[in-house]
């Protein structure tokens, strides 16, 4: 699994946490999720199993985060970038663990049929040790948040998410 220089380069956004100890957190998040999940680097992790190819979580992952950093810079309101960047990166980390790679197939495994990803990576986000605002966004930027309050970062990184999941799904099924 990636060590945190290799983690700075397929992910060099994780760069944008200024707090070290958060920065370290989202890593070993990454890392442990990916050994858990049984892949052999984050990079096989596919974004989404809704449309056929989705192309990477590494990618959308990245993608999502430029949003959020963007939505921040053109904001107001005091908005934790930190947090709203480490739960950005960490927003899917779940899907780790949802799916898994069987042969040459990729699909929903035993346990993602119990838990979906956005409680499955807040758990594990939890575990790790990330503040309970950047589980918080994890935990309620999907479907799963509706009936919550979400935080001014869980918006942002819900909206953030869904723009990226149907611009993308647009671009491979066409218009």
């Amino acid at each position: 699994m990636a060590q945190t220089e290799d983690f700075k380069k397929i992910i060099p956004e994780i760069e944008w946490i200024k707090d070290d100890t958060l920065r370290k957190k989202v890593i070993d998040a990454w890392t442990e999720a990916a050994r858990r999940g049984g892949w052999n680097s984050v990079e096989e992790i596919p974004f989404t199993l809704s449309f056929k190819n989705s192309g990477t979580l590494v990618e959308h992952t990245r993608r999502v985060v430029k949003l959020v950093k963007n939505v921040a810079d053109t904001r107001d309101e005091k908005i934790n970038l930190d947090y709203l960047i480490a739960g950005a990166l960490l927003h899917d980390i779940g899907k780790a663990l949802e799916y898994e790679k069987a042969g040459n197939e990729i699909r929903v495994s035993e346990y993602g049929k119990k838990v979906r990803h956005p409680i499955s990576g807040a758990n594990l986000a939890r575990e790790i040790g990330v503040p309970e605002e950047v589980a918080h966004i994890i935990e309620s930027h999907s479907h799963e948040g509706d009936k919550m309050k979400r935080s001014k970062e869980s918006i942002i990184v819900h909206h953030c998410d869904f723009i990226d999941f149907e611009l993308r799904r647009r671009e491979v099924e066409g218009d």
